[in-house]
């Protein structure tokens, strides 16, 4: 029998149980984080009302769901609480929930999820978590251990609903381990409170509506999406904010990041529509894309050249690929009142050029797209919880699509061609300007002031790769080996650390990378600068290292507040 069947069955029995303990005591663990002041409740498999009837008693308003008749009617019965609303529904639909049109402060699923299949949890999941406010928190319990057969009692896990929050947006605000309150040695729980981050603008609640809501006849919405996370997360420094309401961005560099994106689920045959396979039907993947076969996506990138006929594929790609965003993507990308957000400037006429240097004047060529700035500053402050639902619901559409053309798809190929490939870890030519300043002058550890050998030398990266995965040249400094290794290891140096070695890393850039003979080193370590830290691209062409380290300065600080990286005090 299923689990609903069971409950009936069982109900005279498991009632009293139920009962005999205090809600209070049961959810102790979180009780600082129910809602103060009187908000709007949902309790999922509400049971014989126990705590339903505690969170009225608290002046919250409650929907409690029980599916089994003889546990809602006793329930009923139990707490006759004018606060409290049956509602005869279940997981994973929900159906008449959603049919209320209410979004919810608090959800409570205690004793619940063990119940759901594991092939049916990403759907309830899903359903659950639209429910919630911005700001608003799920509490979820999770039981460990055997239980009657027929109770229909599946395994779970933390690391489960973890992944399910990261896909949704959502992030784990608490995790407890806890003994069972009736003595059962055999039994454990985990107790979980996940929440809905609320920028306090309303771009998150948008994002996550566009995301998981909006209609879609193609992925292209939540690429462009995506595009942006990327782009807010490895080039911010390319915005320009125009006033208080918009924030522009090179369109150039827009569809340079959407071709990075789609070039390797187009080579694995990932269709990206109803009817697509491959390239084929998609108005950006034309001629210039084609051209572009034998060029890996990690080539396109800030600071690379192209010369000939690559240079005159990647320009008529780029063009195709702004053309596909304009009329598409940018085009319905709308808030619930059917207003365009997105707004694309884009330059009428581009000739095409011999020779081209990716960087952001050329990107800027192409126009601009505006974006409003709570938007804007929502991705730079939250893309690392918004993009994986990006990811997560572009997967489930590929899925959708490819069993509609009746075609299995190979989770192991979806994976690898959604993984944002930055460039691999590669301080080659920061190590052999490090090793020619050697051979003709001395060179000293920016963090120690030691003097460096070639024995002792290390390139470390300023702001550490397993945070953000960035080998820009201006990021890559030399460092005194066991400095590296055994003292600052995989930190962000703190505000105070910066201050101290900035006479030293600015004698460094100057040195290795301004003053190289090979004039392509000089040119990447400005376009590199200028794209991915934040202030350099509103100051002159040739901005001063003392714009460079002040631009650094402010990263740091984002890294270490938006991103939580782990601070090196020295």
């Amino acid at each position: 029998m299923n689990s609903i069947q069971w409950y009936e069955q069982h109900a005279a029995a498991v009632i009293p149980r139920y009962e005999s303990l205090e809600a209070e005591a049961v959810h102790r663990w979180l009780l600082e984080l129910i809602p103060a002041r009187p908000s709007l409740v949902l309790d999922i498999g509400a049971g014989s009302g126990r705590d339903a009837a505690w969170l009225a008693d608290q002046g919250h308003e409650v929907i409690a769901v029980e599916p089994a008749a003889a546990m809602r009617e006793e329930g009923q019965r139990l707490h006759p609480s004018a606060r409290i609303r049956w509602i005869d529904d279940h997981l994973p639909a929900l159906q008449k929930v959603h049919r209320l049109g209410m979004a919810f402060d608090f959800i409570l699923l205690s004793a619940v999820w063990m119940h759901i299949p594991s092939t049916e949890r990403s759907r309830a999941f899903r359903k659950i978590i639209t429910l919630l406010k911005p700001g608003g928190l799920l509490a979820i319990t999770l039981r460990h251990g055997e239980a009657e057969a027929e109770r229909e009692v599946y395994e779970v896990s933390w690391e489960e609903i973890e992944r399910l929050a990261r896909e949704h947006g959502a992030i784990i605000v608490r995790k407890v381990e806890e003994s069972d309150q009736f003595n059962r040695s055999d039994v454990t729980w985990t107790k979980i409170v996940i929440s809905l981050p609320d920028d306090g603008t309303g771009a998150l609640p948008l994002l996550r509506h566009i995301i998981l809501n909006d209609s879609k006849s193609s992925t292209y919405k939540l690429a462009l999406l995506r595009t942006l996370c990327r782009m807010a997360d490895s080039t911010a420094g390319t915005a320009h904010h125009l006033d208080d309401e918009s924030v522009s961005v090179p369109l150039g560099l827009v569809a340079l990041y959407w071709i990075r994106l789609f070039k390797p689920l187009l080579q694995a045959d990932l269709p990206q529509s109803p009817t697509n396979r491959g390239a084929k039907g998609l108005g950006f993947a034309g001629e210039g894309f084609r051209s572009l076969s034998s060029i890996s996506h990690l080539d396109l990138r800030i600071g690379a050249r192209f010369s000939g006929t690559a240079a005159k594929g990647l320009h008529q790609a780029l063009k195709e690929t702004v053309k596909t965003i304009t009329e598409m993507p940018a085009h319905y990308l709308t808030y619930p009142n059917g207003s365009q957000i997105l707004k694309v400037d884009r330059s009428s006429r581009l000739l095409t050029p011999t020779e081209i240097l990716i960087d952001t004047a050329y990107l800027a060529s192409f126009g601009q797209l505006l974006i409003p700035k709570h938007i804007w500053l929502a991705l730079l402050r939250f893309e690392v919880w918004v993009e994986p639902a990006l990811i997560a619901e572009w997967i489930r559409l590929m899925k959708g699509y490819a069993s509609g053309q009746g075609r299995p798809l190979n989770e192991a190929e979806i994976a690898a061609a959604m993984t944002w490939s930055d460039p691999s870890r590669d301080v080659t030519v920061a190590r052999q300007r490090a090793i020619e300043l050697l051979n003709s002058k001395e060179l000293f550890c920016v963090w120690s002031g030691k003097r460096l050998s070639e024995q002792s030398l290390d390139i470390d990266h300023c702001f550490p790769w397993s945070a953000w995965s960035c080998d820009d040249l201006w990021n890559l400094l030399p460092s005194d080996r066991g400095v590296n290794q055994h003292q600052k290891r995989d930190r962000l140096p703190g505000a105070k650390v910066l201050r101290s070695a900035q006479e030293r890393v600015q004698f460094w850039w100057d040195a290795a990378y301004l003053q190289a003979i090979n004039p392509l080193i000089p040119v990447r370590f400005t376009s590199e600068a200028r794209a991915s830290l934040p202030g350099l691209f509103d100051v002159a062409h040739s901005f001063t290292l003392d714009d460079l380290f002040t631009g650094m300065m402010m990263q740091q600080v984002r890294l270490k507040h938006d991103q939580q990286v782990p601070e090196w005090t020295g």
